[in-house]
C-alpha cells in the first residue's frame, strides 16, 4: 500500500515493490533553449547578464542585490580601456552596504590566506629583525652592539 506524509516542507512518498514494477506514466518536457531561467551560463545568448546563473552565488539577491547587479552590470558593459575603471563608485556602494550586514556578506581575513613566516615585504624590511639586515663583513663587524661603529683590520 503507497501513501505520502508531509513533514515540515518534505514530502515523504512511500511506494511497494509493485509499485516500482510498474512501468512510469510520467512525461518528461524537452528544455526550452529559450527560457531565461535555464542554466545557460553567466551571459545569455542576447549578451544580457543572467542573473538567475547560481555562478553568482546569490548575490543578485538580499539586501545588497541592486548594488551588486549596478556594479557588476556597469564592470560587464564598461567600454573603459581600463575595463570597470568607470565603476567604482557603484562598486564602493556595493561594498558601504555588503560591510552593514556582516551576517550576510563576512569578510575575509586576509590573514588565514598568509603562508606563516611570510606576512609580506613590509614585516622583511622592519628594523632591528635581523631577517633584511646584510650579513656582517669581516671588514663591518660591529664593535660592542653599536652598528654606527665599525671594526676595521689594520694592515700589518
Amino acid at each position: 500500500m503507497s501513501y505520502c506524509k508531509q513533514e515540515g516542507k518534505d514530502r515523504i512518498i512511500f511506494v511497494t515493490k509493485e509499485d516500482h514494477e510498474a512501468p512510469s506514466n510520467a512525461e518528461l518536457i524537452a528544455d526550452d533553449p529559450n527560457d531565461p531561467y535555464e542554466e545557460q551560463g553567466l551571459i545569455l545568448p542576447s549578451g544580457e547578464i543572467n542573473w538567475n546563473c547560481p555562478c553568482l552565488g546569490g548575490m543578485a539577491s538580499g539586501p545588497c542585490g541592486e548594488p551588486f547587479k549596478a556594479a557588476f552590470s556597469c564592470f560587464h558593459y564598461s567600454t573603459e580601456e581600463v575595463k570597470g575603471s568607470d565603476c567604482v563608485d557603484k562598486f564602493r556602494s556595493m561594498q558601504e552596504c555588503m560591510q552593514r550586514y556582516p551576517e550576510l556578506y563576512p569578510q575575509e581575513d586576509d590573514n588565514d590566506n598568509t603562508p606563516q613566516g611570510e606576512s609580506g615585504a613590509a614585516e622583511a624590511a622592519t628594523p632591528g629583525t635581523g631577517d633584511s639586515d646584510p650579513a656582517p663583513t669581516p671588514d663591518s663587524t660591529p664593535v660592542s652592539g653599536d652598528a654606527s661603529q665599525t671594526q676595521r683590520p689594520t694592515a700589518s
